[in-house]
């Protein structure tokens, strides 16, 4: 089945440039030229993955991003600007699933893309030969992780969480009590030696406790071991 991006950036020559590379690997385009026109659409009509610049008028990249976090989990690659880390932290603190510094090589983006959508298949598909998990669940005392559906509840109340987040928990939750690196959770999230550093882990874990605790404000399964990486707790 052929992707749909969608690409929302004020600038028409990068929707332009961008939507005729896509489209030359086989990729289904929708253009939006500001937030405001996007977030209805993408709610409606939700596509397999969406790119967003950060500085638009009348809503910027990051108020699309957290509006439609409200709603769905749809992949979201970041444009920013070239070396300002502080797009880079707020856009990974908010859910998305990667970013890209202008200016950017086409190629890069549509590796990004294609990594990105394989890590969709792989949650959607679930991890296969678990033993510890039915039906595609994955049950770990209040935690319930449904891998067909991309679903996770905790303690019965839904929690909505983007692919790479969903990757990260479910590695940590296989095996509780057995400390995952950031290394470790690198691999799993990020394929295809896409290169990523230690603080877009530490963005991922922070958003994913931040969610959990939205629902049970003493949520404490996700333990930092300082200098070693990341648990989930025993009950």
């Amino acid at each position: 089945m052929t992707a749909t991006i969608a690409l929302v950036d004020d600038d028409r020559n990068i929707l332009t440039s961008v939507s005729i590379a896509l489209q030359a690997e086989g990729f289904v385009t929708r253009l939006y030229s500001d937030g405001e026109t996007a977030l209805k659409a993408l709610v409606d009509n939700p596509p397999d993955l969406a790119i967003f610049d950060i500085k638009m008028p009348r809503m910027d990249g990051l108020e699309l991003l957290r509006r439609l976090r409200e709603r769905q989990a749809t992949p979201v690659i970041f444009l920013t600007s070239k070396d300002d880390e502080l797009d880079e932290a707020l856009g990974l603190a908010m859910g998305a699933d990667d970013y890209i510094a202008k200016p950017f090589s086409q190629r890069l983006l549509i590796a990004r893309i294609r990594a990105i959508l394989r890590r969709t298949e792989l949650v959607q598909a679930g991890p296969a030969g678990a033993a510890e998990v039915a039906a595609g669940e994955l049950v770990r005392g209040r935690l319930a992780m449904d891998t067909a559906r991309h679903r996770v509840t905790w303690n019965g109340k839904p929690v909505t969480l983007t692919v790479t987040e969903f990757l990260i928990l479910e590695t940590l939750a296989q095996r509780p009590g057995i400390v995952k690196t950031r290394n470790q959770l690198m691999d799993a999230a990020y394929q295809d030696d896409i290169y990523v550093d230690d603080r877009t882990i530490d963005s991922h874990i922070k958003r994913v406790r931040r969610k959990f605790r939205q629902c049970d404000p003493e949520f404490d399964a996700i333990e930092t071991l300082y200098g070693a990486g990341y648990r989930f707790s025993e009950e």
